[in-house]
């Protein structure tokens, strides 16, 4: 789609928006379950896309994708109307007679731009935020994930009309073409070298932006640790699509006096759950494209693998790896791995580990295995990072109850349940002044005693 047509697709969204169509919550309440109903009717489409994409499972794209969309669809046609109200504020003495309150408005019109790698997930979760809030949007989704993108254009427009919800699809051109634009609000799921670019762009238009990022997120298992669970859920997390999540452990740090036993139980747990032979396994993922077969292929140092690393380049499979004896320097510790990769290595100071982890930048999620409770606090309370979990990985994202989001080189902002329709909403600040009662004091001529009267309201 080229760059006149997208401007031609922004101006009848503005138009529509400004239009009042979207305000009404009995408006958005039908709009999304619209879409549910759609999502439920074409969740075999859905599965089998994902499957062609990115070898996912139909339990897998379940649990992972099209269950937690409807998980947020569920929570949004709940609490749109209460969400949508003006929400009450304290007025201070001083500005009496008067009441104050918080309207939520919508931004307005709405860029979406989602990831490959949970293209489903990533794509419908933040669209179901922004138009509970009352906005229009443009959805670009990823062009390495082109059967998923065309079930949710299919969907999109089975549901909506272009001037409400519209899909781009396409590659680096119609991303440039996107970002050229005057939107209300970005929200971007995705690398840092793209967000930067994101943010770039966004600042010639002084548009505010969520970016969801990523990073190298470190797992800790400490001496306390119940291993063999810690080790059942390390491979959960890590290992989930083929290692491509945004949250997985990408490298695990793990006590000197407990590590052997962990490698142990960490193969051992991988057999279990994948087989003696992962390649060979349908329900295992594949890696998305060549190129990132390639980069991850690059990563992996044959002398350290203690357990798999096997590749087929055929089916773009590489088996849950897992290397030893890594330490900073090595490839695989220079960048986020996003793949199946699982790096191990030692400490015997945790407050080194924190200090180590205080210097590099902030990662989008931590795990720590632990039963001793100062070291989890020690952990939680002196390392800066998006959100995570204690003695598990990953389940932290599939909640409507808390936001998710990075920090600092992880991403800014949030989304998910209440705070998912924030992040689409300006919170307009009102003072509502009543006509009876006119105090004289701010005024000019300034009097004296005024100026006391006020400094016992203002001191």
């Amino acid at each position: 789609m080229d760059s006149v047509t997208i401007h031609d697709v922004l101006n009848k969204q503005r138009n529509y928006f400004n239009s009042g169509a979207t305000l009404a919550p009995i408006f958005r309440v039908e709009q999304l379950r619209r879409l549910q109903n759609a999502i439920k009717s074409n969740e075999s489409k859905i599965n089998a896309a994902l499957q062609k994409d990115l070898g996912k499972p139909a339990f897998e794209g379940y649990m992972c994708e099209v269950g937690l969309v409807l998980e947020e669809l569920r929570y949004m046609i709940k609490f749109a109307y209460g969400l949508s109200r003006s929400r009450k504020a304290p007025t201070p003495l001083h500005q009496f007679a008067a009441k104050s309150y918080i309207q939520p408005e919508p931004y307005g019109n709405v860029l979406i731009m989602s990831p490959w790698n949970y293209p489903f997930l990533l794509t419908m979760g933040p669209l179901v935020d922004a138009l509970a809030a009352g906005n229009t949007a443009i959805v670009k989704p990823s062009a390495y994930s082109p059967a998923t993108s065309s079930v949710i254009q299919d969907l999109i427009d089975a549901c909506f009309c272009s001037e409400y919800v519209s899909v781009i699809t396409g590659g680096r051109a119609e991303n440039q073409a996107l970002l050229e634009e005057k939107f209300d609000y970005i929200f971007f799921t995705g690398s840092q070298s793209v967000g930067k670019i994101v943010m770039e762009k966004a600042a010639r238009h002084l548009t505010p932006v969520t970016l969801e990022l990523g990073g190298k997120s470190p797992c800790i298992v400490d001496k306390t640790a119940k291993i063999d669970l810690a080790a059942k859920r390390i491979v959960f997390g890590k290992f989930l699509n083929c290692g491509q999540t945004c949250v997985a452990p990408d490298y695990v740090w793990v006590h000197k006096s407990v590590k052997e036993e962990l490698l142990q139980a960490i193969t051992q747990e991988i057999a279990k759950q994948y087989g003696t032979c992962p390649l060979e396994n349908q329900n295992y993922g594949k890696i998305i494209s060549r190129k990132h077969f390639d980069r991850i292929s690059s990563l992996i140092d044959a002398r350290k693998v203690v357990f798999g690393g096997k590749k087929d380049e055929v089916s773009l499979k590489i088996e849950p790896t897992v290397m030893d004896h890594v330490n900073w320097d090595d490839p695989v510790m220079q960048q986020e791995i996003f793949g199946p990769v699982l790096p191990i290595l030692t400490f015997t100071d945790l407050e080194k580990v924190v200090s180590t982890l205080q210097q590099k930048d902030s990662p989008l999620a931590l795990y720590i295995f632990s039963r001793h409770q100062p070291s989890i606090d020690y952990v939680t309370q002196h390392v800066r990072y998006g959100g995570g979990c204690i003695n598990d990985t990953v389940i932290h994202l599939a909640t409507t109850a808390m936001g998710f989001g990075g920090v600092g080189a992880s991403g800014m902002g949030a989304y998910h349940g209440k705070c998912g329709f924030d992040t689409f909403s300006h919170m307009k600040s009102i003072v509502h002044k009543k006509n009876w009662l006119d105090l004289p004091m701010r005024y000019q001529p300034y009097n004296p005693l005024y100026e006391k009267i006020l400094r016992l309201f203002l001191g």
